[in-house]
């Protein structure tokens, strides 16, 4: 798709390339970007987005010094088009794969500490095993759009709560309280969940001054106290390194303090009190058949939550 050459000369028939680099346009938000993209000029990109928009009898996008902006043509016309565009793109890297060995690029989207979990050594050694693969992370907090932004593959905690993406849960590890030994040795270990109030606490940015924590205690009932601190942050990430740093008692998920809970940067505070039945959801757009590169990478991480979940319970 996207060549640059001459098309028909049937002035009827449309090429589905310029139908295929109208929706690249769209997700790049720019003749610009599209072409740095594909390796296309930008003034030929608009030229065959104008002569898309000829044989159509429409206007697609308002064009601006500032922005593209899509007509109600332009919306509907991608809207029926692009799932179509991606499976066509999809079977040419499948037909292309031929043997069903993983290839072809995977867009994944994440939580921004997924690196920290699944880390570059893991994509060294999947990538040695696969070699044909190659990988893109879109790592944030924030939820994305899989369809908008080719995402193949997102993990997401909790579960999925849109329509038109397929996904299935994996049971994780719950969420626990974890400290620095420098933290505890300097400000004494909580005895009870009450004691937290008058401890240094890592929470999410917030209106008010103090966060209230809500647990599972020993009895399986839900308690909560009010706490603050020094450091609040928007990603976990950023809340796992502070924890490590000595900053102050962190809500974290088993599954990312694993490592330093055995090399002992970390330790469990108030084991009895945890967010359980926590979960992860592996989502996939609903409109794209998953590749065998989707579906091993897949694999290899739930079998990395397996074994750091086998390793923080042993």
């Amino acid at each position: 798709m996207y060549s640059s050459k001459k098309r028909s000369n049937y002035p009827n028939v449309i090429d589905y390339n310029d139908i295929a680099l109208f929706i690249q346009v769209v997700r790049c938000g720019s003749f610009s970007e599209a072409g740095r993209r594909l390796g296309l000029p930008p003034n030929t990109v608009s030229r065959r987005i104008q002569e898309l928009e000829d044989q159509l009898g429409a206007r697609l996008m308002q064009r601006s010094t500032r922005k593209l902006t899509l007509t109600d043509a332009g919306q509907e016309f991608h809207d029926r088009c692009a799932a179509s565009i991606d499976g066509l793109q999809q079977a040419s890297q499948d037909l292309a794969s031929g043997s069903g060995v993983p290839s072809g690029l995977v867009r994944v989207a994440s939580t921004a500490n997924f690196l920290d979990f699944y880390t570059p050594q893991m994509v060294a050694a999947f990538l040695k095993t696969y070699p044909q693969v190659r990988f893109e992370f879109l790592l944030d907090d924030a939820m994305v759009d899989l369809i908008a932004d080719r995402v193949d593959v997102a993990f997401r905690g909790g579960a999925a709560d849109r329509s038109g993406y397929i996904a299935h849960k994996i049971s994780v590890a719950s969420i626990g309280l974890f400290a620095s030994p420098d933290y505890l040795e300097q400000h004494g270990v909580p005895q009870a969940l009450a004691d937290l109030a008058g401890h240094r606490c890592l929470t999410v940015p917030r209106q008010s001054t103090r966060a209230v924590w809500r647990l599972q205690g020993p009895a399986g009932v839900e308690e909560h106290v009010e706490v603050t601190g020094p450091f609040a942050a928007s990603t976990t990430r950023a809340l796992h390194l502070a924890a490590l740093a000595g900053l102050g008692i962190a809500l974290l998920p088993g599954a990312i303090v694993a490592a330093d809970i055995a090399g002992g940067r970390l330790v469990p505070v108030l084991s009895d009190y945890e967010r359980r039945d926590q979960s992860m959801s592996v989502v996939y757009p609903s409109h794209r058949q998953v590749s065998p590169a989707v579906k091993a990478f897949v694999a290899s991480v739930i079998r990395t939550f397996e074994d750091k979940m086998a390793a923080l319970i042993g």
